[in-house]
């Protein structure tokens, strides 16, 4: 055993379990009857996400002998300490609210390693919440992570769902099923609930916006998830947004018969945008984006990619993009190579390490997906069928975008597989929608079972 994991996570595991998969039949059987098309997918994904986060947290524990997961774990019990103390003191804590050098709150705060650096804090502090009902313990609080990400994750593929239902089960293997994503995305990471937020903030601005569903509930879950993200990795917002605006321009302009008139309202659109986007980034500056701000943004690009390029040493992890100089438009020319580094590489000869080898091989499956869809669709289709659908628009939007920004930052492979995970899900829609949409039945790779 270690200090991460006890008896006492071993003990406890199976009352959680049960409680978790209690809940999740419960909701099932109640909101999805046996001959639901849903019905079949959602417990196999709950299962997969519980799968990812128990797996990984034994790599990082039994493998590595601990990791960032395992410092939050350790970060959240100094937070839950001060519950011995006062529950006013431990909410406080939670929080974040006493200034760092509070003489009343010192002997915590100088512990808490992340207490000035916002987004990995709140993992702590989600941590300590969830630990607290766990007696303190590791794996049961991973397994809550996943459960409460896998809603994310649920709410993400109903809105495709609901879009294309006669994809069903495509959008259940994009959604629910990618190994990066169940497996980086379920532990007690930032990534886990940075994909909660994604998958429900695209779930109520679809329910807001294309289907003028104004529920408090739906606003709520939109403000809240806007909130986490913007918190824990903001430039998960920054892809996001401008996709986001051009899905819902194009899905109300596609509404104008008259062709003319609506090239020119979205061209229009764009722009003002475009310019709206740049002017916000410049006002807002360096105070509400820090290190993501404009003029930040190539020095952060620099500082990560020489620190991790020194710190991965001789283990094969890292990339590189070639020299180029580290202005914004330095950065913009190597976008061929940034998006290629992160949907298709790390290439399989590249692979130093088991578990750079396993993320090789599904980089390795998305290039032939690639592949098959450009020979069998055509690439003049292809971008017929992406101009004139506006969601598949928005997926290789936010995809293209988001695989740029971790591509040309990131320059370490083991990183890239859990920084690049928000971006997989909608490349891999963008893919299979197009295929569908494009290549008849009859010519399909398996059209009997519907492939």
């Amino acid at each position: 055993m270690t200090e991460y994991i006890t008896l006492l996570d071993y003990a406890i595991l199976p009352f959680v379990l049960a409680i978790v998969y209690g809940i999740a039949y419960k909701y099932r059987n109640k909101h999805y009857p046996v001959n639901h098309p849903w019905r079949k997918y959602f417990i196999p994904g709950l299962t997969v996400k519980i799968f990812g986060a128990l797996f990984i947290s034994m790599v990082y524990v039994y493998y590595y002998g601990g990791g960032d997961t395992t410092e939050y774990y350790l970060q959240s019990k100094i937070i839950n300490s001060a519950f011995d103390e006062s529950f006013v003191k431990w909410m406080k804590l939670v929080f974040r609210i006493p200034d760092a050098l509070d003489p009343e709150y010192y002997a915590y705060t100088s512990r808490l390693v992340w207490y000035g650096d916002p987004g990995s804090y709140a993992v702590c502090s989600v941590t300590a919440f969830f630990s607290l009902f766990l007696l303190g313990t590791y794996l049961p609080a991973a397994v809550l992570f996943a459960a409460i990400s896998f809603t994310g994750v649920w709410a993400l593929f109903r809105t495709f769902a609901t879009l294309y239902k006669h994809l069903t089960g495509q959008i259940a293997i994009a959604t629910l099923f990618i190994p990066s994503t169940f497996i980086w995305g379920s532990g007690v990471f930032k990534d886990t609930i940075c994909l909660f937020a994604l998958g429900w903030l695209t779930y109520s601005v679809f329910r807001i916006l294309v289907k003028y569903d104004f529920r408090l509930s739906n606003l709520l879950l939109g403000g809240v998830s806007i909130l986490l993200v913007a918190t824990i990795k903001i430039y998960i917002l920054l892809a996001f947004l401008p996709a986001v605006l051009l899905w819902i321009l194009f899905i109300y302009t596609s509404k104008i018969n008259n062709r003319g008139s609506r090239f020119f309202l979205r061209l229009t659109s764009v722009v003002l945008m475009a310019g709206g986007a740049m002017l916000i980034m410049q006002s807002l500056g360096e105070e509400a984006l820090g290190k993501y701000s404009l003029d930040n943004l190539e020095a952060t690009a620099a500082t990560t990619r020489d620190w991790i390029l020194y710190s991965s040493g001789d283990e094969g992890s890292g990339y590189s993009l070639g020299e180029f100089d580290n202005s914004f438009t330095g950065m913009l020319t190597k976008f061929p190579l940034a998006v290629n580094v992160t949907l298709f590489r790390p290439y399989l000869w590249e692979s130093g390490k088991v578990i750079v080898l396993l993320s090789a091989l599904e980089a390795f499956l998305f290039l032939l997906l690639t592949l098959k869809v450009l020979f069998a669709v055509g690439l003049a289709k292809v971008y017929r069928i992406t101009v004139t659908d506006p969601t598949i628009q928005f997926c290789i939007i936010f995809a293209l975008i988001f695989a740029f920004a971790v591509g040309v930052t990131s320059y370490n492979f083991g990183a890239l597989s859990r920084y690049k995970i928000p971006c997989l899900p909608f490349y891999l829609l963008f893919l299979m929608l197009t295929y569908y949409k494009g290549v008849p039945r009859g010519k399909r790779l398996m059209p009997k079972l519907g492939l």
